[in-house]
């Protein structure tokens, strides 16, 4: 089954507020062995509304819509559904009755605009909102369905989950979607869709490659008769990605770096310490996102001139000699955190964050130094310059990689 998501709501369009609901029923409807092929946004105007409903009935079975139920003048899904679909709306009076009902628990005098949440057409039948005044609407025609929900959050949560997704599940059935995830570091975009091209040309499970701010994904997704047969081909699909790929794969799923290089702290009983500057406390403050870090961070020094530097201990000659954005510093502050907060092991990142050079080096320019008290290791890099958030993603990001590569290492 082919499925459509509508965003009905100028304030999406106007960029004040995120489309989270398109996001959630996304990654819904593939468990349900329902494809999603498009996702679209309209202003609350009827004519352009039923413009979209038109587009996405030709070529989709179901068409999942949220906003454009509340009671004001702008909220036009219902009159939308109706135009499109050529029926009448008509009041329901066992609706209208409950809708009195709730506002009369609440003390509050129902204004005569609610009257047109309690309205059906022929072929719709109201779903219940506990959550709020906005009953949804279950449409089915000449094989389609359309399934018009609230656009607050948290009404369409509780609406889905309690009303939409059980109705769905009876009329599924069969294959299921399932997807696997693999996450890898420290190789292009370009570079991995070449070295997996070969994984390509299955056409089940089919593999999709995305850019992300932690390094680039592999999306195996199968369709199988159940998720356990789902799992057995993407179990073959990722053994041959890894094959490939190798040490560059840090993570699956909904593993994070910070959480994949926690789990190997805590379970090595090994202490961290950071020190940076180009980062500017992101990579303490993504350490500490993990659950478990009061158990193995001892705690980040941010240091953004020499005189910081100094004071935490780095060698002013080592400053003098090679420059602040060095390998030498990055290694002596990795050695400083370590020595001056008591850890096993440290990280120490300095670079060039712009927007100039600096000690000739350019934007973009960043070393990244580890030291373990047997082990000491430098890595450089270089990001394209261009947002300053960007690269101090990057390079936080790079040193938790590097830093899981070197506890894994760690007997």
């Amino acid at each position: 089954m082919k499925a459509e998501i509508v965003s009905v709501g100028t304030e999406i369009l106007l960029g004040e507020i995120t489309d989270t609901n398109a996001s959630f029923l996304a990654g819904q409807l593939p468990p349900l062995g329902i494809d999603l092929y498009w996702v679209s946004q309209v202003g609350d105007n009827q004519a352009r509304i039923v413009e979209v409903l038109k587009r996405a009935w030709g070529r989709s079975d179901i068409i999942l819509i949220t906003g454009g139920l509340g009671p004001t003048e702008d909220d036009l899904t219902r009159e939308a559904i109706a135009e499109m679909v050529g029926e009448e709306m008509r009041v329901d009076p066992a609706l209208l009755s409950k809708i009195e009902e709730r506002f009369a628990r609440r003390g509050i005098k129902m204004s005569p605009s609610n009257v047109k949440q309690a309205t059906v057409i022929p072929s719709a039948t109201a779903i219940p909102n506990p959550r709020g005044t906005a009953p949804g609407w279950w449409v089915e025609k000449d094989g389609h369905i359309i399934i018009a929900m609230p656009g607050p959050p948290a009404e369409m949560l509780n609406m889905w989950h309690t009303e939409t997704l059980p109705r769905l599940q009876q009329r599924t059935g069969g294959a299921i979607i399932f997807s696997r995830t693999i996450k890898l570091f420290g190789l292009g975009e370009s570079v991995v869709g070449e070295m997996v091209s070969s994984l390509f040309s299955s056409s089940n499970p089919t593999l999709g490659i995305y850019a992300k701010s932690d390094g680039i994904h592999l999306r195996f997704t199968a369709k199988a008769r159940d998720q356990k047969a789902a799992e057995v081909m993407l179990a073959q699909s990722e053994v041959k990605a890894r094959e490939i790929l190798g040490e560059y794969i840090w993570g699956v799923d909904d593993d994070t770096l910070d959480s994949v290089v926690g789990r190997l702290l805590v379970g090595k009983g090994v202490s961290l310490a950071v020190m940076e500057s180009t980062t500017g406390g992101m990579l303490t403050a993504t350490i500490t996102e993990a659950l478990q870090s009061v158990k193995y961070f001892k705690g980040g020094l941010v240091a953004n001139s020499a005189e910081a530097l100094t004071a935490y201990g780095v060698d002013t000659n080592l400053i003098s000699d090679y420059g602040v954005v060095s390998a030498e510093v990055a290694q002596a502050m990795a050695e400083a955190a370590r020595r001056q907060l008591r850890a096993d092991v440290a990280i120490g990142i300095t670079g060039v964050v712009g927007p100039d050079e600096v000690e000739s080096k350019t934007v973009g320019t960043t070393y990244i130094g580890l030291d373990n008290g047997q082990e000491k290791k430098t890595i450089r890099g270089v990001y394209p310059a261009g947002d300053r958030s960007r690269l101090k993603r990057w390079t936080t990001n790079a040193a938790l990689f590097e830093l899981r590569k070197m506890l894994l290492e760690l007997t």
